[in-house]
């Protein structure tokens, strides 16, 4: 259930990461976007699990996947501009 919680949080962050963070670099299809966002959910997850801010099984919170969201968003834009 904590994978699936982690997909519903993603898609959230990573629509509002993408309203926080607009830019031409980043994707503009709200799949990818989507996408994206449950990307950092899960980079959020396993990050704080190993930072130790979460324990094993726990998911991350809204906020730490926004924050996941907006990470794996700045990246996308860092290999976006290599390619261009």
């Amino acid at each position: 259930m904590s994978i699936v919680w982690t997909i519903i949080i993603g898609f959230v962050a990573g629509v509002i990461a993408k309203l926080i963070m607009p830019g031409k670099n980043e994707p503009s299809g709200f799949v990818l976007t989507t996408i994206l966002g449950i990307v950092g959910a899960f980079v959020a997850t396993y990050l704080g699990q190993a930072i130790g801010w979460y324990q094993a099984g726990q998911t991350a919170g809204f906020i730490g996947a926004i924050v996941g969201a907006l990470v794996v968003l700045f990246v996308w834009g860092l290999v976006a501009n290599r390619r261009a």
